[in-house]
C-alpha cells in the first residue's frame, strides 16, 4: 500500500474549500458508494442545552480513517454565530498518523451540496433548472454554487424568511454570472422551477404546495425526526406519484419530513441503490413524476471529502 501524500497539518475554511471543488467532490462521493471497504458506524448525537447537539461521526476505508466532531446550535445565526462548528480529523488508517485537520463547517456545507449534486445528476428530469432555493444560509449558498458548477444552472430564485439574507445570496449569484431574483412566496415559485433545494432551519413547515411533475427536490434542512420543511400531505403525494430516495439508511430514523408524513422510510431506495442500480432501485424507480431526494447526512460523505482533498493534494 503506497504512502499517503503529506498534507499541511490544518486547513482553514478557505483552504478546505479550495481542496473540494463541487464536481470533483460529487465524483468522490459516487466512487465511495462503489467501495465495499467503507465502514460507517452509527453517529453519536449528544443532546446539549437549548435544543443543540454534539455530533461524533467516524468513518474509514482501506486507506483513511476520519472522525467528524461538530456542534449544531440552531439559534446561533440569530446571535451572529455559525449554526455548525467543529473539525474533521483525518488519519492514515494503516499507520494511525494524523494527516490533516479540515474545517468542519466547510466540509459539511460542501459535501452536503455535492451529495445533492450527485443525486440531481442521476435523477433530475430537468437538470439545468431554473432552480429554486428555499433558505438563504450556508447550505443555500453551497447548493447555489454546486448546481451552477456541476449542472450548468443559470437561473435561480431565492426565498428566505430574511429578506436581507435572500438579497445577499441573490447578489452572490449575480457575481457568478447567474440570473437571480428574490421571491416572497416559495409555494408559488414551485410552478416555475423544476429544480428545488430546501435548506431552511426546519423548525416548521415552509412548503405546502406540490412541486411540478418534472421536479427534482433536494430536501436537506430536516435531519432529525422532529425537524420538518415539507408538509406531510405533500410528501405523501410525492411518494404516491413520483420517486422518493434517501441519502443513506440512517435516514430511516432521521428523515423528519418523511417520518412525520407516516411514510415507511426503510422501504425507500437510498442513493447507493441508485448508483449501483440495485434491484431495490429498479423496483422503486418510476418513468415519470417528481423526484424527492431526502438528505440527512452521513460520515461517509465526510470520508469522501477527505479522499477528494487528498487526491487534489497529490495532483
Amino acid at each position: 500500500m503506497s504512502a499517503l501524500p503529506a498534507w499541511p497539518g490544518w486547513l482553514d475554511a478557505a483552504a478546505t474549500a479550495a481542496a473540494l471543488p463541487y464536481p470533483a467532490l460529487a465524483d468522490a462521493i459516487e466512487a465511495l458508494l462503489h467501495d465495499d471497504t467503507v465502514t460507517v458506524p452509527p453517529r453519536l448525537v449528544q443532546p446539549l442545552p437549548g435544543g443543540s447537539s454534539l455530533f461524533v461521526m467516524p468513518a474509514a476505508d482501506a486507506r483513511l480513517a476520519i472522525t467528524k466532531l461538530i456542534t449544531f446550535v440552531p439559534d446561533n445565526p440569530v446571535h451572529g454565530r455559525p449554526a455548525i462548528q467543529g473539525d474533521i480529523v483525518v488519519f492514515d488508517a494503516r499507520t494511525g498518523q494524523r494527516c490533516a485537520l479540515l474545517d468542519g463547517p466547510t466540509v459539511t456545507a460542501r459535501r452536503t451540496a455535492a451529495v445533492s449534486l450527485l443525486a440531481a445528476r442521476r435523477l433530475a428530469p430537468c437538470p439545468h433548472g431554473p432552480l429554486l432555493i428555499v433558505g438563504a444560509g450556508v447550505q443555500g449558498r453551497a447548493h447555489l454554487e454546486a448546481f451552477a458548477a456541476g449542472l450548468g444552472v443559470r437561473q435561480v430564485s431565492i426565498a428566505s424568511r430574511s429578506r436581507s439574507s435572500a438579497e445577499a445570496l441573490v447578489q452572490h449569484a449575480r457575481r457568478l454570472n447567474l440570473q437571480a431574483q428574490q421571491v416572497d412566496d416559495p409555494d408559488a415559485a414551485l410552478a416555475d422551477c423544476p429544480l428545488v433545494v430546501s435548506c431552511t432551519p426546519a423548525q416548521a413547515v415552509v412548503l405546502r404546495a406540490r412541486p411540478r411533475p418534472d421536479a427534482f427536490v433536494a430536501a436537506v434542512g430536516a435531519f432529525t425526526p422532529r425537524m420538518v420543511e415539507w408538509a406531510p400531505e405533500v410528501c405523501r403525494h410525492l411518494a404516491a406519484t413520483g420517486t422518493v430516495v434517501v441519502d443513506t439508511r440512517d435516514a430511516d430514523h432521521e428523515a423528519g419530513d418523511l417520518l412525520q408524513a407516516g411514510l415507511d422510510v426503510a422501504a425507500l431506495p437510498a442513493l447507493a441503490d441508485v448508483v449501483r442500480n440495485t434491484p431495490a432501485w429498479q423496483r422503486a424507480r418510476r418513468a415519470d413524476g417528481p423526484v424527492f431526494f431526502k438528505s440527512c447526512g452521513w460520515a461517509g460523505w465526510d470520508l469522501a471529502a477527505a479522499r477528494c482533498g487528498l487526491a487534489n493534494q497529490a495532483a
